[in-house]
């Protein structure tokens, strides 16, 4: 029977596979195939660290203490006796050596396999035994862990993946195309399947702007979040449809399902083959307007990927993504400055945009950054907050950033600002980063400074903020979250996600006006801006940078190339005065009634400016 799944579609395209089903304890573990003389090996593997488990629980039961209780003495009996279970590991032997899965993988697999069947069972007692069989694989995937670098994992699974390109329906087994399925996915687990084997993702929870799902897009893979019961719907090894267009999975579908979507999926090729004959072409409009195409990026190697989609710099390199997954031991100065140099270099004498680290809410450090002792670490402390709340972490990133700045040219763009008083601190942590590379006597260079637009209280005050900024980036993910009080990660309330809300159109509006004054850059680098559907407007409110993921920007500059400007202008404030926005973003231009209020209404100036701030004596206080 096939099962439709509805979602929130956050990667485009289409991916059809085999389910592999996660728990999140698990997303850490390899997933990679092995070579058929490898099995042998595997299961050594398997075979070791079961007896080498058995021997650490032996030891424990022959020098438990008198006094222990005995429920205790009866647990470690029942793990004693799973550990022992031949059922068990005769089904991890069938992943090893039919399917030819890593050994971590296969003893993954096989517990979420017979997690249902515990699941399944009417005896309460025996219901909960899926727990202990859960620490026991665990337990055993521990002892294995460290033979095989998560990096050499990886290296051998982009081999496979580029050799899997037969029909799914004349495979091996090893060439099985593969989709993954999970509750959730954190952005550090994320990082693990970057250029990995899978085609594509499903999670439970999620929102089209969580950082899980922006992490995808940069992947360019189909992928759905927000699926719900996903993860307990989908079977191992069943075959799936992601529909990343229309936010849907389906499970186990018909045949003619196969074909119709197997006919979508080689059309979608094909407009990228037709896309690419854009890469060489000046991203110029019809009227002559020069427009700035830029990428967002989340690690140094994703510069190769900027350039080859004809990326003029790098808008946003997120730096949070190298202190993720770390348990608390973040990157120090070198770690940072290596990896900024990497990214440098990576861009040939492009511009580096680094934001200092962004985290928080859907962005959690680990034990670094305790969200879940707050009720809403959305609204905490996060972003720059942090930062300036740990100096020490602060003024390390800094030196790592000025210094990379005397190589090429870098800018610094710092999160989530709002008040003046943040700036002013900023401001000073910089300067003070300055004067610590003085006294060690280390070169560094200048960098433009710039902030990101992504609280209300920013974008009305927006002239404020460009007395002390270079360049503004609106950040759109979280300007629409905070205007419109919606946490942009819990899909329960995603339907009110909306980008064509008057309010935040507006905001949007009014920071491009008011840098366009000041004869400041501004740029968009939220989701809105590698979405096609936003383009017209953006670029008939002003907007002459985008910043997006790469594979993103064709489309977006085959939109700008069809572009006329200035006919846009009057077009683009009709939509954002409009009661019903998305209503008239669909009316071409040229449908706007002549002399209508809506296309003679002035263009939006910008936020009334506030009293003069009273005089700084900083040292780059504009950032220049």
């Amino acid at each position: 029977m096939t099962i439709s799944i509805h979602g929130i579609g956050v990667g485009r395209g289409v991916a059809i596979g085999r389910a592999v089903v996660i728990g999140s304890s698990r997303a850490d573990v390899g997933h990679y195939f092995i070579e058929p003389d490898q099995v042998e090996a595997e299961m050594n593997r398997v075979r070791d660290a079961r007896a080498s488990a058995v021997q650490e629980i032996q030891l424990l039961l022959a020098t438990m203490p008198k006094d222990v209780p005995s429920e205790l003495y009866s647990l470690l009996e029942v793990h004693m006796l799973l550990l022992q279970d031949d059922e068990i590991f005769s089904g991890v032997r069938y992943w090893i050596a039919d399917r030819l899965y890593n050994a971590g993988w296969a003893l993954s697999t096989q517990f979420e396999k017979l997690a249902r069947q515990f699941d399944e069972m009417d005896d309460p007692y025996l219901r909960e035994r899926k727990a202990d069989l859960e620490q026991v694989i665990e337990r055993i995937i521990k002892r294995m862990q460290g033979e095989q670098s998560l990096l050499a994992a990886q290296q051998q699974a982009r081999r496979q993946a580029r050799e899997a390109e037969a029909s799914f329906l004349d495979i091996n087994a090893q060439d099985v195309p593969l989709v993954l399925v999970a509750h959730d996915l954190s952005p550090a687990d994320m990082l693990q399947f970057r250029q990995s084997i899978f085609k594509g993702f499903v999670t439970d929870v999620g929102g089209k702007t969580s950082h899980t799902a922006i992490v995808a897009r940069s992947m360019g893979i189909p992928a759905v979040v927000g699926a719900r019961s996903a993860s307990q719907l989908v079977q191992q090894d069943d075959w799936v449809i992601i529909d990343g267009d229309a936010g849907v999975l389906l499970i186990n579908p018909p045949p003619i399902t196969l074909d119709e979507y197997s006919f979508r999926r080689r059309q979608e090729e094909l407009d990228r083959t037709r896309l690419r004959r854009l890469l060489n072409t000046p991203c110029v409009t019809l009227d002559g307007q020069k427009v700035e195409l830029l990428a967002n990026i989340e690690l140094p190697e994703d510069t190769a990927a900027a350039l080859a989609a004809g990326a003029v710099g790098v808008g946003l390199f997120r730096s949070e993504f190298l202190f993720m997954g770390r348990k608390g031991n973040l990157p120090d100065e070198e770690e940072q400055y290596q990896a900024y140099c990497r990214a440098l270099e990576g861009m040939k004498g492009l511009p580096l945009t680094i934001r200092t680290i962004d985290v928080g809410a859907d962005k959690p450090l680990n034990d670094a950054v305790p969200d879940n002792a707050h009720l809403n670490p959305a609204l905490g402390l996060r972003a720059i907050r942090w930062s300036l709340a740990e100096p020490s972490m602060f003024l390390t990133q800094l030196r790592a950033i000025l210094r990379t700045a005397a190589l090429g040219p870098v800018h610094l763009l710092i999160p989530m600002l709002g008040h003046v008083t943040e700036i002013r601190q900023t401001i000073a942590m910089i300067a003070m980063a300055r004067e610590q590379l003085d006294a060690k006597g280390v070169a560094y260079g200048e960098v433009k400074l710039g902030a990101m637009i992504e609280v209300p209280a920013a974008a009305l005050t927006a002239r404020e903020f460009l007395k002390y900024f270079d360049f503004l980036s609106i950040g759109t993910n979280d300007l629409i979250q905070y205007t419109l009080a919606i946490d942009r990660a819990d899909e329960s309330v995603a339907y009110l996600y909306d980008p064509l809300h008057p309010a935040v159109l507006q905001l949007i509006a009014g920071t491009i006006a008011a840098a366009r004054a000041a004869g400041k850059p501004v740029s968009v680098c939220g989701e809105m801006a590698g979405d096609t559907t936003y383009t017209r407007l953006l670029l008939g409110l002003g907007l002459r940078s985008f910043s997006m993921h790469p594979a993103q920007i064709l489309a977006v500059k085959q939109e700008i190339v069809r572009a006329h400007a200035a006919k846009l202008e009057s077009w683009a404030q009709s939509v954002i005065h409009s009661d019903d926005p998305a209503v008239m973003l669909q009316l071409p231009p040229e449908a706007l009634p002549t002399g209508s209020a809506a296309a003679s209404a002035s263009p939006v100036a910008g936020p009334a400016p506030l009293p003069a701030a009273s005089s700084l004596n900083l040292a780059g206080a504009t950032g220049s």
